[in-house]
């Protein structure tokens, strides 16, 4: 499948989760939703790390790594700052029905913007 293929995959499984989730009220249908979410950040988070590692000479790897989990953290942050507002002033529906939509727009910007790397630094 590949690194772009398990990064965009991934992403499209956790959307599908939380859209699941939003979408319903009833706990099995939650814990479906829970388990695709859960499935698509395990394809998702180890493979992102791969990437930037493959993508990174070893002189630069860790700076690239601190770099990458920087961004990737304040984005939780972010995200869970809107997502509060968001459910405050919509429901709490749309806020996971926001963030599945952004899940799901950011896979396909992966789909169509990230190149599959070749060898990488790892292969010297």
């Amino acid at each position: 499948m590949g690194t772009k293929g398990l990064i965009v995959a991934g992403m499209w499984v956790q959307a599908a989760g939380l859209l699941f989730t939003a979408l319903t009220h009833h706990f099995e249908y939650w814990l479906i939703g829970s388990l695709l979410l859960g499935i698509g950040t395990a394809m998702v988070c180890p493979t992102l790390i791969a990437a930037v590692s493959d993508a990174s000479h070893p002189t630069w790897r860790a700076r690239s790594l601190s770099v990458y989990r920087f961004w990737r953290d304040l984005g939780y942050a972010i995200g869970a700052l809107s997502g509060g507002i968001i459910a405050d002033i919509f429901g709490l529906a749309w806020a996971i029905g926001v963030i599945a939509a952004l899940t799901f727009v950011s896979g396909a910007v992966a789909a169509l913007l990230m190149r599959e790397p070749s060898a990488g630094y790892n292969a010297q």
